[in-house]
């Protein structure tokens, strides 16, 4: 006759996390993994152009020499390159990078975004515009704005494996 018990059940090891482990996990106050400027860029470099169908990459706006990580300091700081020094399209490209940033980066990073010394007319203005969380805030309030941020960052997510990408799996 079967009672429904487990007359004889299997005992496992238990872990050995300790209070201390435990509410560390809870409150977020385990230690937090470096990330370095390859993982950055990695998260900007599939971000694709306003104008072109082509990739920040691809047109060396974004390059992994101009993306430089703190840890210690929890900053980090990417200058990119516009296409040329008059592009219309420098501020729009800008902001996809804080957006893609602001969506992948823990938010323990504080992110400012430049343009690369020299390489716009309005460089200054530009760079005020992108590092100022109200701008950055009022301009993704506007639905069509919002719109072409996230089309260019769709599909950004690509996870390279030697010659296979994520998007060939």
């Amino acid at each position: 006759m079967t009672t429904g018990k487990n007359l004889n059940p299997t005992v496992h090891a238990i872990g050995q996390t300790s209070r201390n482990d435990f509410a560390a996990l809870l409150t977020g106050e385990h230690e937090a993994s470096p990330i370095d400027s390859l993982e950055v860029f990695e998260h900007i470099r599939h971000l694709n152009d306003p104008e072109h169908p082509l990739t920040l990459e691809q047109l060396k706006v974004v390059q992994v020499d101009h993306v430089k990580v703190d840890n210690e300091a929890g900053t980090i700081d990417i200058q990119f390159t516009p296409t040329i020094p008059h592009c219309s399209m420098a501020t729009l490209i800008g902001l996809c990078i804080r957006v893609k940033l602001i969506r992948s980066i823990p938010a323990r990073f504080k992110t400012r975004v430049t343009i690369f010394p020299g390489s716009h007319s309005n460089e200054e203005s530009i760079n005020k515009q992108l590092n100022d969380k109200e701008r950055v805030a009022a301009a993704l309030e506007n639905p069509h704005l919002l719109k072409v941020v996230n089309k260019s960052i769709v599909d950004t997510e690509h996870i390279d494996l030697g010659d296979i990408s994520f998007h060939d799996i």
